[in-house]
C-alpha cells in the first residue's frame, strides 16, 4: 500500500495494529477523522490516554474499574460469598447483560494455555484459591468459555480448591461447547447461569 503522506503511514500502521483490523480498515478509519474537527481526534487521544494512565483494577476481583474497588463489589445488593470465576472483562460485561447473576465475579485474566505460554501462575488463580482457604465463599461457578483451555482451567482450578469442600458449579451447556463466552446471547447466557449443574457432573462427561 503506497501512501503519500508518511505521517498518514504511521497513523494506519498504529491503527493497523487492533485486533480485527487490517491495513484497509485503519485507512478508512484514519481518512475518517481528518474529515472530522480536529477537536473530535483531540477528545480521543485524550480519552485512550486517560484510560490507559489511570485505569484501575479491582482489589477484590481483578476487574477494570475507575477506582480501587469496582463497582460490583462496592455494592451492597450483591451476595460476596457466591463468586463467577471468568476469563476475562468481557465475559463479566456478558454476564452483567443477563441481569441473572447476583453475585460477584473473580477475573482470571485468561486461561491456562501451555502451546501459548499461559500457565497458572500467569493468571490471578492464587488470590481466588486464597479467598476460599479463608472461608470467604460458599460457592464457586465456573463461567470460562467451553474449550480445551477453559475446560483445563476449570479443573486445575477444582484441584486446588477441593479440599476446601466448597460447592462448585458450572454453566449449564446451553453455551455449545468451543464457543467464546462473550459471543453467546444474553438469553442463553442467562439461562446457563440460572440453571448451573455442579462441577463435578461436568467432570463426567469430560474426564
Amino acid at each position: 500500500m503506497d501512501f503519500s503522506s508518511k505521517l498518514l503511514e504511521n497513523a494506519v500502521n498504529e491503527v493497523s495494529q487492533l485486533p480485527g483490523i487490517g491495513k484497509r480498515t485503519a485507512l478508512r478509519l484514519v481518512l475518517h477523522l481528518l474529515k472530522q474537527p480536529a477537536s473530535q481526534t483531540a477528545h480521543l487521544s485524550q480519552a485512550l490516554l486517560q484510560m490507559r494512565n489511570e485505569i484501575n483494577y479491582c482489589q477484590h476481583c481483578h476487574n477494570i474499574s475507575d477506582t480501587s474497588i469496582c463497582e460490583i463489589c462496592a455494592s451492597p445488593k450483591r451476595n460476596e460469598r457466591l463468586i463467577c470465576v471468568v476469563e476475562d472483562v468481557r465475559d463479566v460485561m456478558a454476564i452483567e447483560n443477563t441481569g441473572q447473576f447476583k453475585g460477584v465475579y473473580h477475573v482470571l485474566g485468561g486461561k491456562i494455555s501451555p502451546l501459548e505460554g499461559i500457565g497458572p501462575h500467569n493468571l490471578h488463580i492464587n488470590t481466588l484459591v486464597e479467598k476460599v482457604s479463608q472461608g470467604k465463599a460458599d460457592e464457586l461457578i465456573f463461567a470460562l468459555s467451553s474449550t480445551m483451555e477453559g475446560d483445563t482451567t476449570n479443573f486445575y482450578i477444582f484441584k486446588q480448591i477441593e479440599p476446601y469442600g466448597i460447592t462448585t458449579s458450572t454453566i449449564a451447556r446451553g453455551i455449545a461447547v468451543g464457543d467464546e463466552l462473550e459471543y453467546a446471547d444474553e438469553v442463553t447466557l442467562g439461562r446457563s447461569i440460572v440453571n448451573r449443574i455442579p462441577f463435578e457432573n461436568s467432570l463426567k462427561n469430560n474426564y
